[in-house]
């Protein structure tokens, strides 16, 4: 008998926390397309401390409302190649950090890019979703909105 799997219903846009970047309610695109996660950093680069590489960067963009003018520092940190959804494939810095939604936090790898031209300053890819997210494109914000659907699948769907 299949074990039931019980999955949070979420919305094509969602407003999540990165509670490690001190960051609240950041709009992110859920994208069921993109493979990995990303989040809109600038002023990226890659520097020795004490004989060590260490990834610096700032998070959002000075006209944003939670922009902060921090930068951030992270010691565990690898290069990936990404391809785009224009079939272009570029390397990026990838970090590990929490993403808090619906009062949990979910482990997730992102990739730092420039995401200024874009609605959202965070995607959320498949790794993200397959860690019990069901997306319905029709909705939005159900994690802020307090509304927790949850959906029972039979395992293996």
């Amino acid at each position: 008998m299949p074990k039931d799997i019980e999955k949070k219903l979420i919305g094509r846009r969602e407003d999540v926390n990165l509670p490690d970047l001190k960051l609240k309610a950041i709009n992110a695109k859920i994208d069921t397309g993109a493979y990995s996660s990303s989040i809109h950093c600038h002023q990226i680069e890659q520097v020795k401390v004490d004989g060590k590489k260490v990834l610096k960067f700032k998070v959002l963009d000075p006209e944003h409302d939670d922009y902060q003018r921090k930068t951030f520092t992270f010691h565990d940190f690898k290069t990936t190649k990404v391809k785009s959804s224009n079939g272009s494939t570029e390397t990026r810095f990838l970090i590990k950090t929490n993403v808090e939604i619906f009062d949990k936090k979910y482990p997730t790898e992102f990739t730092l890019t420039d995401r200024s031209n874009m609605k959202c300053p965070i995607l959320l890819g498949r790794k993200f979703i397959k860690q019990g997210f069901i997306v319905d494109v029709n909705k939005y914000n159900l994690a802020s909105k307090g509304k927790q659907y949850k959906v029972q699948l039979m395992k293996g769907q």
